[in-house]
């Protein structure tokens, strides 16, 4: 359904991306951001779905490229920690941002593991998103201060997971409330990465009421 396009980043150089249009003109738009194994056919799938749904969706390619398989974890951290996340958020997916918003009149953003802290990041620190849905990431603590939200959030996360634990968790929890941030998390009795149907750890049934939460929200926010 989709297509890869280019498109410039902040700062004008050009980057690419995976681009889904839904039917009809001047929809709202979400930016869909990667695991960290790359912009794979998975995340596409995504943006298809948002497209299918009446959304613009555009996933940036953070890896300008490089794919890695899934049984290759060490690959994946690898790439994540050749990231440079400032320039990924600030510079990609602000430019990202702003291509949609060229036709459509707002924008939110989702993402996955690694793109789960890129929109929390990207919620803080970008100006041009009005509402942010991360699933199972989130930024370390010193890079992150929950006052610097200042969008509607919704975040998913499960019960079995080691980073962000229930733990990590409870403290984020405590710290948006501590900073007066309205937030709605989530949690699923299911294990990392359950919104991804080519994994293991897919769970049908709490991807289905997660992704139909993320609609509601979205509709609420950005297609009124």
């Amino acid at each position: 359904m989709g297509t890869r396009i280019s498109f410039p980043r902040v700062d004008g150089k050009k980057t690419e991306g995976y681009l889904a249009k839904a039917g009809n003109d001047h929809a709202p738009a979400v930016v869909v951001i990667q695991e960290w194994w790359g912009l794979q056919d998975q995340i596409k799938g995504i943006c298809d779905r948002f497209a299918l749904a009446g959304y613009d969706a555009l996933a940036p390619d953070l890896y300008a490229g490089t794919v890695v398989p899934y049984h290759d974890a060490a690959a994946a951290m690898k790439e994540m920690q050749s990231l440079n996340f400032q320039d990924a958020f600030s510079q990609v997916v602000r430019g990202a941002a702003q291509y949609l918003l060229k036709s459509s009149p707002k924008v939110g953003i989702t993402g996955f593991c690694m793109g789960g802290t890129v929109t929390i990041l990207s919620a803080a620190h970008v100006p041009e998103f009005s509402a942010a849905v991360p699933f199972y990431g989130m930024p370390p603590a010193q890079f992150f201060k929950p006052s610097d939200l200042k969008i509607p959030l919704q975040g998913h996360f499960s019960n079995h997971d080691d980073y962000p634990s229930p733990a990590q968790l409870d403290e984020f929890e405590v710290a948006l409330k501590a900073a007066g941030i309205k937030a709605d998390l989530f949690r699923y009795d299911a294990h990392h990465a359950f919104m991804n149907e080519q994994r293991d750890a897919h769970d049908r049934a709490t991807a289905e009421l997660a992704w139909g939460r993320m609609l509601g929200f979205f509709k609420y926010h950005l297609a009124k």
